[in-house]
């Protein structure tokens, strides 16, 4: 990411308030909460208006460019991810509700870190946080397989079945502490993690693969996100947002963060 892209971003969050948990921030280009969702598509070539409304107005205007990226967020109906209640929402500049304390981070979000992996059609990639599933099926579009852990268990179930129903046959989902990530399936091209955690966990850095690539927020109440990359002289850290996602639970807040 070029410097001049970097601070362009930055100005997006400062005067649109892009935090994924702040949704009081966000812009309000809602839909009527009593206008009826669109139609469910699953599959073929209609077109999803909202979707493409949302690809033009809240991410591509906000830089992120990858051609397959956008393409599967037209394509993927973010109403079927989250609650009836909140359907009406699905397609606003803003994260929401998912039950169980959880969130669908907003699109812009989901965007702009799937395209900062630097996904190719060949990659394993690993999710920490399934949540709903919406960002596992956009992964699925650019990828080979994924593999996604979800800490709490009935969010894990719907997120499956969902999944399952919508024809993505490429992912595989497991309920646990996401901490350790998922040793017997390394190593993995990519590893995104969608809760913040106040350190990098050590064994996610062991599971990424040469040229492997880790983004996830690190913090508590202030959060950046961050991207590592292993190379063949080691690993090399990159700040890309300030952010604020939910923080990661289970073993995450009982290991003491490495001295720096």
């Amino acid at each position: 990411m070029t410097a001049n892209r970097t601070h362009t971003r930055v100005l997006w969050i400062l005067l649109l308030g892009v935090l994924p948990l702040d949704s009081s921030s966000c812009r309000q280009e809602v839909l009527n909460a009593d206008s009826p969702v669109p139609a469910v598509v699953v599959s073929g070539d209609a077109e999803c208006e909202p979707c493409e409304r949302m690809v033009r107005d809240q991410i591509a205007v906000r830089e992120v460019r990858n051609p397959r990226v956008l393409a599967a967020m037209r394509k993927i109906r973010r109403h079927l991810f989250v609650p009836p209640e909140w359907q009406a929402l699905a397609y606003t500049d803003q994260p929401l509700p998912i039950g169980h304390g959880q969130t669908i981070s907003q699109p812009y979000i989901v965007a702009f870190m799937t395209e900062a992996l630097e996904l190719k059609p060949g990659d394993r990639v690993l999710e920490i946080g399934t949540g709903s599933g919406y960002q596992a099926a956009v992964l699925a579009e650019l990828v080979r397989e994924v593999y996604s852990i979800e800490i709490v268990e009935p969010l894990a179930k719907e997120a499956e079945t969902r999944l399952q129903r919508l024809g993505y046959t490429n992912v595989r989902i497991r309920s646990g502490d996401g901490y350790r990530g998922w040793p017997d399936a390394a190593p993995f091209d990519a590893i995104m993690v969608t809760a913040a955690p106040d350190h990098v966990p050590a064994p996610l850095l062991e599971q990424l693969a040469l040229n492997g690539r880790l983004i996830l927020p690190v913090g508590r109440f202030y959060q950046d996100l961050i991207r590592i990359r292993r190379t063949s002289g080691g690993l090399k850290k990159e700040t890309l947002l300030p952010v604020r996602f939910v923080p990661m639970t289970g073993e995450s807040e009982r290991v003491r963060p490495p001295q720096k």
